[in-house]
């Protein structure tokens, strides 16, 4: 892998004084890609544990290495803790096999009973794939679904989005009644939304089941169990097989960073001792998040993880994953506190070698199954060779996410107001990435909806949302929000990645935020729903923002703006100007609160452009002062024309 090695180092000459470490990376993922073989058919837990019809009636199988003795029991037995004793096999492994074609139905409630050291614990199936939760004793247990039995898909040569212009949502919450939303819900009334606006990719949220809904998904207790509060797995797979029929890529937010530290409901203790799946000590808690953190090191801790990424892509049709939490992953103090300003805090010896061979490990997995599936790195550290092949010494992702650039546009807009931005710092920040590696751009997304945060449209307008938001309602503020939040969503869009991403109804500037029902507030969902009703409304201006955002995203489809690179024409610090032009495309932004510029000189190739989005059309909730109507032609590299302030343009070379 020296050669691999020197790729890395030529892509980023800074990485030369840690080869070695590049080195033990390579060295260390082929070493356990060679322990363990071919990596899919290393995945092939979930056709193994847990339960199984067979010809004769139903197989259950277990891994409880400390375990003393197992049990079944269910209400198939009457709840008998000891009726249906297991078989210990090899390796740790229980197994029992129940005859008779009706032994177990769809719909019975079972449970793992675990004797271990003189205890009986109760325990939900490591592989259950339906939990839910009893609404009278509010106990989980696992419910008898054959997720395996065949579904009338549809979806046969579906592709992937080349270019990922993704929705992030939550399906509980997609909904405007103050409710849980369902996945049959979301399949009839927001997959057309979406479909509509013209994003070619769900990223879904909280689809692990878990046990507390307000930790939005992220404290998961059962890997392969989609959430029983939104429905059944075949109203999944039907959202996903009707996605897919309207050409719309559908990734999982997954979450193998951690898990709940919950024993009764998901892995913590299962056999008995907490180093079964997880890290002895200190090291298996997470100090921030209260959860359990995974022995990357153990095969059979990566057995568990490479096939749940299996499982969801060939039970469930999955194109990808969104990897949440990787910065935790990958280093021994997760990341906490540390800036990330020097390349030797990437390396030994905080890096958790063992959690990079496993995302090396998934990623190859994953693009083996899929060769078009998309991955997304959540890693706030920007790790080296993150986006880079494993070939040449990366981790293998497609893409990161620039987390950096919503807590710039949050900083500004709380700490400077807008006639002192700096139009070159925003150019560095939008444009700085590491080299040869795929990004993610966008401003906002679920994080910074949720309470004790604020959106970007609630943080530019505040409380003037709730009295003047209707068309010709004669609110400055709500003028300076509107353009405000149109020209930093097409910055972003424009500049920030390969791909963007949005979180549903911020593209409309949903008011207000994101709290789930909890004590604190009274088990409310007020504010745990999308007011859909806002941007329908043509009497309100949601709907102005909206429109723009539609009419972004088809432009930047298009014309396939994400694909080509970005060249700076113009910063002026004082006219608060910003040009860059992309292939044939040129995009004037002027950010000055007051002046509007009478001939202002557009740095461009010589020919004739016209208009092909202007955030200050009535339309979108501007005051039609850009021409968009006349050709301008560009002689000896340059044209002028009207840039009125608090507006971006965007013309089009067209001969």
């Amino acid at each position: 892998m020296a050669k691999a090695k020197s790729k890395l180092v030529k892509i980023d000459p800074y990485l030369e004084p840690y080869a070695e470490d590049l080195k033990l990376r390579s060295t260390l993922y082929e070493r356990t890609r060679a322990e363990l073989g071919d990596p899919v058919s290393f995945a092939d837990g979930y056709a193994y544990f847990g339960f199984h019809r067979t010809k004769t009636g139903w197989v259950y199988r277990e891994w409880a290495p400390a375990a003393d003795a197992m049990f079944l029991t269910g209400d198939f037995n009457n709840w008998d803790t000891a009726a249906c004793p297991m078989t210990r096999l090899k390796n740790g492994v229980f197994e029992v096999e129940l005859v008779g074609k009706n032994a177990l139905t769809a719909g019975q409630k079972v449970q793992a009973i675990v004797w271990h050291n003189g205890q009986m614990l109760r325990r939900i199936p490591s592989y259950a794939t339906r939990v839910v939760q009893d609404p009278v004793t509010y106990l989980w247990c696992a419910e008898i679904e054959d997720t395996l039995a065949p579904f009338p898909w549809t979806d046969e040569g579906f592709t992937p989005a080349q270019t990922p212009f993704i929705y992030e949502c939550h399906i509980g919450m997609a909904q405007e009644t103050g409710a849980v939303g369902s996945y049959r819900d979301f399949t009839e009334h927001i997959l057309p939304r979406i479909h509509k606006d013209g994003y070619n990719t769900i990223q879904i949220m909280a689809i692990m089941e878990h046990p507390y809904y307000g930790s939005f998904g992220y404290q998961v207790s059962n890997f392969f169990a989609p959430s029983s509060r939104f429905g059944t797995g075949d109203d999944l797979k039907a959202l996903i097989n009707t996605a897919h029929s309207m050409g719309i890529t559908v990734l999982l937010d997954v979450v193998h960073s951690h898990a709940v530290k919950n024993t009764n409901e998901g892995l913590n203790e299962f056999d008995g001792t907490v180093y079964q799946y997880f890290h002895a000590g200190a090291r298996g808690d997470h100090s921030a998040w209260g959860t359990k953190l995974f022995n990357y090191g153990k095969h059979e801790v990566l057995h568990f993880l490479l096939s749940n990424l299996r499982y969801w892509m060939e039970v469930f049709h999955f194109d990808g994953f969104r990897f949440d939490g990787v910065t935790s992953m990958l280093y021994h103090d997760h990341g906490l506190g540390s800036a990330f300003t020097d390349y030797s805090m990437y390396f030994s010896p905080n890096t958790d070698v063992e959690a990079v061979t496993y995302l090396q490990l998934a990623n190859e997995l994953i693009h083996t199954l899929n060769p078009k599936a998309i991955t997304i790195a959540e890693d706030m550290s920007g790790m080296p060779g993150m986006c880079i092949p494993i070939k040449d010494g990366g981790i293998g992702f497609d893409y990161r996410l620039s987390m950096g650039v919503p807590d710039l546009w949050i900083k500004l807009l709380k700490e400077v107001s807008d006639e002192h931005w700096h139009m070159g710092n925003l150019w560095y920040e939008l444009t700085n990435r590491r080299p040869k590696e795929k990004n993610i751009g966008y401003c906002e997304s679920h994080d910074q909806a949720l309470v004790g945060d604020k959106t970007i449209m609630f943080r530019l307008c505040d409380a003037e949302m709730y009295t003047h938001m209707q068309k010709f309602g004669g609110s400055l503020i709500i003028d300076r929000g509107i353009a405000l939040h149109k020209m930093i969503r097409l910055l972003t869009a424009s500049l920030a990645g390969e791909g963007y991403l949005n979180f549903m109804g911020n593209e409309f500037g949903h008011p207000e935020w994101i709290d789930f029902p909890r004590e604190g507030n009274g088990w409310s969902y007020h504010y745990c729903r999308r007011q859909w009703s806002l941007v329908d409304n043509p009497d309100l201006r949601y709907r102005e923002l909206g429109d723009f955002d539609k009419a972004m995203i088809a432009l930047l489809k298009k014309e396939r703006l994400l694909k080509k690179a970005a060249e700076c024409k113009v910063i002026h610090e004082d006219d608060k100007v910003l040009i860059y032009q992309k292939g044939k495309t040129v995009f004037a932004f002027n950010f000055h609160p007051e002046k509007s510029f009478e001939g202002y000189p557009i740095p461009a190739e010589d020919g004739t452009y016209k208009v092909v989005l202007s955030t200050d059309d009535g339309v979108y909730g501007g005051f039609d002062r850009a021409d968009t109507k006349t050709q301008y032609e560009a002689a000896n590299g340059m044209f002028r024309c009207y840039l009125p302030n608090r507006t971006a343009i965007v013309f089009k070379k067209v001969k």
